[in-house]
């Protein structure tokens, strides 16, 4: 681990959000690093609550990960989902035997009347995971995606239409009567918080759903700390997902600034990559700090890389403050 000293908060997605996650969980300890997962993606299939953004992190940072998807567990094999297929049960929702598994556990504890946080905080441990993960919050919020077909629920738009239907508006069902999670309140005020790190995940799908949740935004702006966003975009294009398609429907700048514009009235600072260091001018105009480096994450190096260059660049903009 390396000499830091601190508390920091993880805001991610799946897949993108989980690369930088496991960078951090090298460069800091359990004690300081706390990765809020996205609950927006959740939703009720087969009678199980399928937690998506939840289960890559797990997988990712107990290195059981399915590299070749990019999703769901290593070593899988799916002679459910083909019983499923022969009874002529829907299949377009993928659910690997290992990775049904998870989801049963997870159905049997949230009947005993386990939390979400209580049941994740379990399985972290299960799988071996020092880096705590935490739902953003306990209650149910749903992501619902206003289209050209319709509205779909988020799993319909993302995995069944593969998101090709053109995105109109983006709804957070739930989010009003929602509370943030115990350990992620605990954390926002908590005097020892370095920094709030918002990795490269979708900022419409994965985590703009957090900042949904009542007075999180607030929070975060009266904390006088590092807010640091990670992009998700390359030269126009996304690391990971639809989220150069849909700024592109919503009628954004697909591009580093436009991501900057999302966040805009919550970040102080920035990291982007090289290939897009002709927009750090116009970026700081935002007064927004930028730090330019390598974001395109292909090995575990480069996430460690990564996370330790966010990690310095945080402390430099946290001396700004004192």
């Amino acid at each position: 681990m390396e000499n830091v000293t601190g508390k920091y908060l993880a805001l991610s997605g799946g897949v993108g959000g989980a690369k930088l996650a496991l960078g951090l969980s090298h460069v800091l300890t359990a004690e300081q690093l706390l990765v809020v997962a996205n609950t927006g993606d959740d939703f009720e299939h087969m009678g199980l609550t399928i937690c998506p953004d939840i289960d890559t992190l797990i997988y990712t940072l107990s290195d059981h990960n399915n590299k070749e998807l990019g999703w769901g567990r290593d070593d899988e094999s799916w002679q459910f989902m083909q019983a499923c297929e022969e009874l002529g049960l829907e299949t377009w929702f993928q659910l690997g035997d290992k990775d049904l598994a998870l989801h049963v556990y997870r159905a049997r504890c949230l009947a005993d009347g386990m939390s979400l946080s209580e049941v994740t905080r379990e399985l972290c441990r299960r799988f071996n995971i020092a880096t705590p993960i935490v739902p953003m919050s306990d209650d149910s919020v749903r992501t619902r995606v206003e289209t050209s077909t319709g509205t779909l629920a988020f799993q319909e738009y993302f995995v069944k239409h593969r998101c090709a239907p053109v995105v109109k508006t983006i709804e957070y069902s739930g989010t009003d009567e929602a509370d943030l999670s115990p350990d992620f309140l605990r954390l926002l005020q908590d005097p020892e918080l370095q920094a709030v790190i918002i990795c490269p995940s979708n900022p419409f799908l994965s985590i703009q759903p957090i900042l949904s949740l009542p007075g999180l935004v607030s929070k975060l702006k009266e904390l006088d700390k590092p807010i640091i966003v990670v992009s998700p975009i390359v030269e126009g294009q996304a690391l990971k997902g639809p989220t150069a398609k849909m700024m592109q429907e919503l009628n954004m700048e697909c591009d580093v600034y436009g991501i900057a514009e999302c966040y805009k009235d919550i970040a102080n600072a920035m990291v982007i990559d090289h290939k897009d260091s002709g927009y750090v001018e116009k970026i700081e105009a935002l007064g927004i700090k930028v730090c330019v480096s390598n974001i395109i994450m292909q090995s575990l190096q480069d996430r460690i890389d990564l996370a330790r260059e966010v990690v310095q660049f945080s402390k430099q903009v946290y001396a700004g403050y004192r």
